[in-house]
């Protein structure tokens, strides 16, 4: 599951992932995504930490709930506190997270690594 506010950053993570050999559904809207999810249905989620309405780490909080062995990796444009972040979130994975611009062979690899 991609979930990303930016339509075309969905567009070209899916279509990218895809030619990668992966099955991608993408959300540009996080309350549809939460509403799709089904414990079992996704072994990653790559959402973006920053979205109106629902931000990734609350939408990570919600579906964490729904499934705990689900993988997260995080996609993000802005600079944030790892610090606070770890007091807030202690069992996050924190090298689960990628910077925008994405670069796909980043990614993949990312993924490949959480997924083993």
């Amino acid at each position: 599951m991609l979930v990303d506010d930016e339509e075309d950053i969905v567009l070209s993570i899916t279509t990218s992932l895809e030619h990668n050999g992966f099955k991608v559904d993408g959300f540009t809207d996080p309350k549809l995504a939460l509403t799709h999810f089904l414990k079992g249905k996704y072994s990653m989620v790559i959402v973006d930490i920053r979205m109106p309405e629902i931000g990734g780490f609350e939408l990570y909080e919600k579906l964490e709930e729904i499934d705990k062995d689900v993988k997260f990796c995080f996609i993000t444009g802005f600079d944030f506190n790892y610090l606070a972040l770890r007091e807030i979130y202690p069992t996050l994975n924190f090298g689960s997270f990628i910077r925008k611009p994405i670069e796909t062979d980043e990614l993949v690899k990312k993924i490949r690594m959480e997924l083993g």
